[in-house]
């Protein structure tokens, strides 16, 4: 695929995942965001567009490592991958998170108030992902995976209660957006995970595991909104009108 300042981030960032570090170093969204073109970002960013372009070309030109090509795989192989790594990852690390920002508030939010925000923050991000996790894996992983078989066995594919995948699709892509915004939030009040001048041990770790959640979040975001739901919806179109 050949990048202009035209091409959606989101686009490249599935063709070579290497290219997410550039987005990253500019604090561009490229998961939950990643239907805008390179030249938006750079306009909306501040940023020099053809230099961002030089920057994503120049990773691309270098020789490309033994980097997983997400999009090769079958969708239902991506969806047992998602559900199995990051769906997991997720669930073991809520309660994790929850009582180290517990313990964070009750010992420094008296001389640093914002971690009452950010716990409030995480909690409320955590029932929603708890929720939205469970609607992937009993709606929209089950029909990815009907539809595969239905492709791989030449069969007419069995009219889904939802209607067309579209629709679930929106509703998570949606549940992506509101919880990438309540990170940015969390971002934001801690200073980009930036532990204060009197930050103890604690204070450190729970900086830097919520730092690791928000990584993979945007990397399970973006497996799903640049690459699952995108093929998951060609693929429901080249199987026709289900019976």
């Amino acid at each position: 695929m050949k990048n202009t300042l035209k091409t959606n981030i989101g686009e490249i960032v599935a063709e070579d995942y290497r290219t997410s570090q550039v987005f990253k170093n500019h604090n561009i969204d490229f998961c939950c965001r990643g239907n805008r073109s390179i030249q938006e970002v750079a306009e909306k960013n501040n940023l020099d567009a053809e230099q961002l372009l030089k920057e994503v070309t120049e990773i691309l030109n270098q020789t490309k490592a033994d980097t997983i090509d997400y999009k090769s795989w079958p969708l239902d192989l991506l969806a047992d991958y998602i559900e199995k790594k990051h769906h997991r990852y997720v669930e073991k690390q809520i309660p994790v998170l929850k009582q180290y920002l517990d313990k964070l508030a009750h010992t420094h939010g008296t001389n640093h108030p914002e971690l009452f925000e950010i716990r409030e923050h995480f909690y409320k991000s955590a029932d929603e992902l708890t929720k939205h996790l469970k609607k992937e894996e009993l709606v929209v992983f089950p029909a990815v995976r009907k539809m595969v078989a239905a492709s791989q066995n030449s069969v007419l594919l069995d009219k889904f209660h939802f209607g067309t995948i579209q629709n679930p699709i929106q509703v998570m892509m949606q549940e992506h957006d509101n919880e990438g915004e309540r990170f940015r939030q969390i971002d934001g009040l801690s200073n980009n995970y930036t532990p204060p001048a009197d930050g103890c041990t604690t204070y450190r770790v729970t900086f830097s595991l919520l730092k690791e959640f928000e990584n993979d979040l945007h990397n399970h975001i973006h497996l799903e909104n640049n690459i699952l739901f995108p093929k998951a919806a060609e693929l429901e179109k080249q199987l026709g009108d289900p019976r």
